[in-house]
C-alpha cells in the first residue's frame, strides 16, 4: 500500500539524482532514435531492396509516437507514472529488437510503429515525473539536463547512425537501444516507487481516444505525404485531410459532451496552458523545420560539402541548450521570469529576418553567429512552456497536461515542416513532386540563384513562426511559481 502523499518524506538529493539519471536515459532512447535512423536510411533501403517504401521507416514511428502521447499522459494520471514509464521503455526496447531482426521493409515499418508506441510516452512521462518530484522553481535548475539530451542526440545521432551502418550493420542502430533501455529500466524501476502518488479515480474516454488517434494519424500522414509522395491536390492527401478533419471534429464534440473527456476542458481553457502550448508549438516547429532545411541551405546555396554542413549545424544545436539554461536560471531567480525569454526570442526574430533579407551575401562566420542567437531565443521558450504549464494545472492532471503540450508541439512541427517543404518544392523544384528521389536531390539539381531566393522565403516563413511564438509568449499570464513539489 502506498503511503499518502502528505506522509511521504521528501526525496533526498541523491534519490533525485538517481531518478534524474534514469529519466535522462529514457529520454535519450526517444531523442536519439529520431536522429540516428536518418543517416542509415540509404543503407537500409539498399540492403532490404526496397527504396520506394523507405519513408515509412520515419513515418510509421512519427505517426505512432504522436498519436499515443496523450494516452500515456492520461493513463499515468490514472495508474501512476512508474508503471506507464516502464511499459513505454519495454515497448520501445521490444520494438527495437523487432526492427533489428526485420527481414523486409514492411516488417521494419511495422516494428517502427511498435517502437513509436513506446517512444510516445518516454519524453512526456519523464517531464511529468520531474514535475512530481521537484517544485517549478527547483525544476528550472534541472531543465538544462533535458535540453542537453536533445542536443547530444542531434549531434551524435547522425554520426553514430552513419558509422554503424557503414562499418558494422544497419541493425546496430536498433541494437544500441537495448542497453540504454535496460539502463533506463534498472535506474527507474526501484527509485520510481518513491514517487508521490497524485493519481485519482479517472475513466479513460475510449471513444475520444480512438478519434484522437485516427484524426492525428490522418493529419500527420497527409502532412508527411503532401508535396513529397503525392501532390497536395491528389486523392490520397485530400482524403486523409478530410478524414483528419472529420475525426478531429468528432474529438472536439467528444470534449464538449463526455462526462470525463480525454483532455479536461479546464486544462484546455486555461490561459497559461493554451498560450504556452502555442508559443512552444511555433518555436519548436520552426526549430525542427530549420534543422531539416538549413543543411540544404548550407550545401545548395553556400556550396558546402555535406560533412562541413554537419559541423556548421553545431551552433544551431548548442544555442538551444544555452538558451534553455538562461531561461531556467531566470525562472529560479527572477519574479518576472518571462522577460529574458521575450527579449531573446525578439533577438531570434531579428536574426531570422537578417538571414532572410541578406542570405548568401552574409559571411559564414556571421551566419553562424546569427544561428547561435536565433537558436538561443528558441531554447528559452522550451523549459518556460513546460514549467509554466505544470505550475498551472492540478497535480492529478500533470500527466495529461504535459503530454498534450508534447502532442500539439509534434503536430505543430509537422505542419511547419510541411509548409517549409511546400515552399522549397514550389521554388527550387518548380513544384514537382519529390517522390522517388527526395527533396535533397531536387535541391542539389536546382539553379543556385533560384535556390537562394527560395531559402529567403524559408527564413521569412521561419521569422513569421518565431514572431507568432513571441506574441503568444508575451500575452501569456505570468503566474507565481510554486515552491513545493
Amino acid at each position: 500500500m502506498n503511503a499518502p502523499h502528505h506522509l511521504r518524506p521528501a526525496l533526498s538529493p541523491a534519490e533525485i539524482r538517481s531518478i534524474l539519471f534514469g529519466l535522462i536515459a529514457a529520454m535519450l532512447l526517444a531523442a536519439l532514435d529520431q536522429t540516428i535512423v536518418a543517416t542509415a536510411l540509404p543503407t537500409i533501403g539498399r540492403e532490404l531492396g526496397d527504396v520506394e517504401n523507405l519513408p515509412w521507416i520515419v513515418t510509421a514511428y512519427l505517426l505512432a509516437s504522436t498519436a499515443v502521447t496523450p494516452l500515456y499522459g492520461k493513463l499515468s494520471d490514472i495508474h501512476g507514472r512508474r508503471v506507464m514509464l516502464l511499459i513505454a521503455i519495454s515497448t520501445f526496447s521490444i520494438g527495437s529488437m523487432f526492427c533489428a531482426f526485420a527481414p523486409s521493409m514492411i516488417a521494419l515499418a511495422l516494428a517502427r510503429g511498435l517502437q513509436g508506441i513506446g517512444g510516445g510516452g518516454l519524453i512526456a512521462l519523464a517531464q511529468t515525473i520531474l514535475a512530481d518530484i521537484l517544485s517549478p522553481k527547483e525544476r528550472a535548475r534541472y531543465q538544462v539536463y533535458v535540453a542537453s539530451v536533445f542536443v547530444t542526440s542531434s549531434l551524435a545521432g547522425p554520426l553514430l547512425g552513419g558509422f554503424l551502418a557503414q562499418h558494422l550493420h544497419w541493425s546496430f542502430i536498433f541494437w544500441i537501444n537495448l542497453p540504454i533501455g535496460l539502463l533506463a529500466y534498472w535506474l527507474t524501476n526501484a527509485k520510481l516507487k518513491l514517487l508521490p502518488r497524485n493519481e485519482r479515480r479517472h475513466r479513460l474516454d475510449y471513444a475520444g481516444s480512438v478519434l484522437l488517434v485516427v484524426g492525428s494519424s490522418a493529419l500527420m500522414l497527409a502532412l508527411n505525404w503532401g508535396g513529397v509522395s503525392y501532390p497536395w491536390n491528389s486523392a490520397p492527401v485530400i482524403g486523409l485531410l478530410a478524414l483528419g478533419a472529420l475525426a478531429s471534429g468528432g474529438f472536439v464534440a467528444r470534449l464538449m459532451t463526455a462526462a470525463e473527456p480525454l483532455i479536461p476542458l479546464n486544462v484546455l481553457k486555461d490561459q497559461v496552458v493554451y498560450t504556452a502550448t502555442l508559443s512552444a508549438c511555433f518555436a519548436m516547429g520552426t526549430l525542427i523545420g530549420l534543422t531539416i532545411y538549413v543543411p540544404l541551405f548550407l550545401e545548395g546555396v553556400l556550396g558546402m560539402e555535406p560533412s562541413r554542413s554537419g559541423v556548421a549545424m553545431v551552433p544551431l544545436m548548442v544555442g538551444t541548450v544555452v538558451g534553455a539554461t538562461m531561461s531556467s536560471r531566470s525562472m529560479m531567480y527572477f519574479r518576472h521570469y518571462k522577460r529574458v525569454p521575450i527579449a531573446m526570442l525578439a533577438v531570434s526574430c531579428v536574426c531570422c529576418a537578417v538571414i532572410a533579407m541578406k542570405g548568401a551575401a552574409l559571411s559564414l562566420w556571421l551566419i553562424e553567429a546569427l544561428f547561435v542567437l536565433l537558436s538561443m531565443g528558441i531554447g528559452t521558450v522550451l523549459p518556460l512552456s513546460t514549467i509554466t504549464i505544470q505550475n498551472t494545472v492540478e497535480r492529478h492532471q500533470l500527466g495529461i497536461a504535459t503530454a498534450s503540450m508534447n502532442f500539439f508541439r509534434s503536430l505543430g512541427g509537422a505542419l511547419i515542416v510541411a509548409v517549409f517543404g511546400t515552399i522549397v518544392l514550389g521554388g527550387a523544384a518548380g513544384g514537382e513532386t519529390a517522390a522517388g528521389h527526395g527533396i535533397a536531390s531536387l535541391i542539389h539539381g536546382s539553379d543556385a540563384a533560384r535556390l537562394a531566393e527560395t531559402f529567403r522565403l524559408i527564413f521569412a516563413a521561419a521569422c513569421i513562426g518565431l514572431v507568432l511564438a513571441l506574441v503568444f509568449l508575451t500575452i501569456m499570464e505570468e503566474r507565481p511559481l510554486r515552491t513545493s513539489a
